[in-house]
């Protein structure tokens, strides 16, 4: 987070369909114990940078509104996205802005 300037652009690909709690707690993480839940550091990733996406390649028919999915779309404001054509153009669109 030090070493890259506002002007760099990030992009998370993956489905975020994990265990709410991998997101939301502390010692959430399946394979590491974590002191701080995952939500805080992708806020501070969302706040640091001006241009974050999510594409999601995940059919968005199951992408629902609840769970770790609900938790990061609401974190990132909504700028999550499908991997298709359409949803990547979007994605690009948003961060040529």
């Amino acid at each position: 987070l030090n070493k890259y300037g506002r002007d760099y652009k990030v992009i998370f690909i993956g489905d975020a369909m994990m265990a709410p709690y991998e997101v939301t707690h502390t010692g959430g993480s399946v394979e590491h114990w974590n002191d701080e839940a995952g939500a805080v550091w992708l806020q501070r990733l969302k706040d640091k940078f001006d241009k974050v996406v999510w594409i999601n390649p995940a059919p968005e028919s199951h992408w629902g509104q609840g769970g770790s999915l609900g938790v990061i779309k609401q974190i990132f404001e909504d700028e999550m996205y499908p991997l298709t054509l359409e949803g990547l153009e979007k994605a690009m669109k948003k961060m040529s802005r």
